[in-house]
């Protein structure tokens, strides 16, 4: 009878004790995971800076969410200096951050490897100059303006400015990228046209028509820098007035004149215009 109670005794002091500790005291707690699983973004990069932009503009198709609405142009900037031979190179690579997308991937890798092909270049000049500089050096910069209206198309004017050391004059010339956002491809100046639209002799003809009315001797000496041949209109970019196109220094006119530049009313080109092109959509986006 003295054991019974001893155990009833026992077991009720147990169960007092138990009801007493805290439930932590009774039960793990559950594991906590060292590391959440990451979401895919683009780092930004070092030094980089937003360009300035408009506001996006809505999409006119109805509750659809277009990949330039997702996307944010910035500029990654980069600078060097060397002391044999003496050079400065400062230059600015547009990207895209935002959504991870292939097609905004690729924009980046082709905006990367145009700015690498420039550098490249600049630095092969390097075998013609001499170890101690016969003036101040030479330097090399590279910058970039978006053109076309905030959409699905992206055209970049590639600003370079160089001079190599003992040279007259410094240089300077245009490089253009245009890349649609939604199909993830660079445009083609084909791409704005019909097919045997004969596009080149309708550019070739404004563009005549134009610079032979300024004051820049676009005399015979010039004049075949403006010929209906791809090589003449492979500097080219859409914006809001028209088609943009660049000729270089020395293309159709003297250094002293500079680059020039003739604006294409998308009107003077309607005739021959894919309504279905690129043209469309930068149209779509002016109000």
């Amino acid at each position: 009878m003295k054991i019974k109670f001893s155990l009833l005794i026992f077991a009720l002091a147990l169960q007092l004790a138990c009801l007493s500790m805290p439930l932590p005291g009774l039960f793990s707690p559950t594991p906590t995971p060292f590391f959440e699983p990451a979401t895919p973004t683009l780092s930004p990069q070092p030094g980089v800076s937003p360009a300035p932009t408009e506001t996006p503009a809505l999409s006119k198709v109805e509750g659809q969410v277009r990949l330039f609405q997702q996307v944010t142009l910035i500029e990654k900037s980069y600078s060097e200096t060397g002391a044999a031979p003496l050079y400065t190179l400062e230059i600015t690579t547009p990207l895209l951050e935002g959504r991870v997308d292939s097609r905004a991937l690729e924009f980046n890798r082709q905006s990367e490897a145009l700015v690498a092909e420039l550098v490249a270049g600049f630095k092969a000049g390097f075998v013609y100059l001499t170890v101690e500089p016969i003036a101040a050096g030479s330097f090399f910069q590279v910058t970039f303006t978006q053109l076309a209206p905030p959409g699905d198309v992206l055209s970049l004017a590639f600003a370079v400015d160089g001079y190599a050391d003992g040279a007259a004059h410094p240089y300077h010339f245009t490089q253009t990228l245009n890349f649609d956002l939604e199909t993830g491809q660079a445009l083609g100046l084909e791409t704005l046209f019909l097919p045997n639209s004969n596009y080149l002799t309708v550019l070739s003809a404004f563009c005549r028509a134009e610079l032979g009315l300024r004051d820049i001797g676009f005399d015979p000496a010039f004049t075949t820098g403006a010929d209906p041949l791809p090589e003449n209109y492979k500097n080219w970019n859409l914006t809001s007035e028209g088609l943009l196109i660049s000729f270089d220094e020395y293309q159709v006119a003297a250094y002293a004149a500079g680059m020039q530049q003739v604006i294409i009313p998308y009107a003077e080109l309607s005739a021959i215009l894919d309504p279905g092109g690129p043209v469309a959509k930068i149209l779509d986006q002016i109000p």
